[in-house]
Formats: C-alpha cells, structure tokens, sequence
C-alpha cells in the first residue's frame, strides 16, 4: 500500500523549517512519495497577497532539487481564487484509490479543522500529521479527525520572519537553502 504525505501551505517563501518537517515526515510515516502542494490563496489569510505562484514554484524547486522522494502538485495554484484542501484531498483519494494519505498540518491550523470546507468528508479521507510549533504544547486532534503529532525537527523560524529578514537587508543562508536565498536575492523577492 502506497503511503502518499501532503504538504499544503503557501511556501512563501520555502525554508529549511519546511524541509525539516518534510524529512521528518517522510522517515516517521514511512511515505512513498511527499507532495508539497502550494496554495493559490490561503483561506485563513485573505488580506494577504502572496508572492506570485512563478516565483514560489522556482523557490520550491530549487529547494527541493535532489530529493526525488518529493514532488510538487500545483494544481491549488493552477486552479487559482482560495484554496480548499478538501478539493485536493479528493483528487489525490481518486487518483491513488488505496494509498493512505497523511495531511500535514501545522498545529495552529488544527485546532481548527472543523471550520474547514467540508470537514467531515475530509476527516474521513486522511489522517492528520500535526507539525508541533517550537515551545508550544501539541495539539489533539478531536474526532472526527484522526491522527497523530509529528516528532519531527521543528524549526522555530516563520516564513513573516524571513520576508522582513530580507526587507531589513539580513543574511538568510542559516534559514533557507542557499540556492533559494541566492533566487530571493535575484528575483527582489519580498523587498
């Protein structure tokens, strides 16, 4: 049986926090294959604009280069408006029909999941992988949902923290891969 991880999230931009969490993943859960799937617009962040998608993706591919374990879905970004992940979970439970899918969610977002679009069916369509906050307690899952804390190598560095790290004109090669750091440089992302 195919153990198929999802990773949704804005990636804006990507760093090692991100990778860490993927890596973890991927040796605790025993994945087959880890998607990270971008998100077009975050529903719980409708007042931000995120960076556009050309720019997250090539962040996402230069991070990820060499790990042939992981793929990049951008079928959030490509479907555009708000992203729901009940409409990806769906079309990952239709294409790999018996895999056992994990999501992997931050556990910010987990003590939230019964306001998510369509709850019910998505608690029955995958198990919750919660990414622990550094110096912050887990989270328990409440039914229906199912699933379990990720132990992981959590990172207690945000995205928010490396946009105004980059604004203020700071190194970021300790919290992102260097290749990203240099795109970021490159592109005059996030000035």
């Amino acid at each position: 049986m195919q153990r198929i991880g999802l990773f949704g999230g804005s990636f804006d931009p990507v760093r090692l926090g991100h990778l860490l969490v993927a890596q973890a993943a991927r040796e605790e859960l025993d994945l087959t294959r880890l998607f990270f799937v971008p998100a077009a617009q975050s529903p719980f962040k409708p007042e931000r604009q995120p960076t556009p998608p050309i720019h997250r993706l090539r962040l996402l591919r230069l991070a990820l280069a060499g790990w042939n374990w992981c793929e990049i879905d951008e079928q959030e970004i490509r479907r555009g408006g708000v992203s729901y992940s009940i409409d990806t979970v769906r079309d990952y439970a239709a294409r790999y029909s018996g895999a056992k899918l994990f999501y992997l969610i931050g556990a910010d977002n987990a003590a939230a999941l019964n306001k998510w679009r369509s709850a019910d069916e998505l608690a029955g369509l995958v198990e919750f992988i919660v990414i622990p906050r550094p110096g912050q307690a887990g989270c328990e899952l409440t039914p229906p949902f199912r699933g379990k804390q990720l132990i992981g190598l959590p990172l207690a560095v945000s995205s928010s923290e490396i946009r105004s790290r980059v604004k203020a004109g700071r190194a970021l090669e300790p919290l992102v891969p260097a290749a990203v750091a240099e795109a970021i440089r490159n592109y005059g992302l996030y000035l």
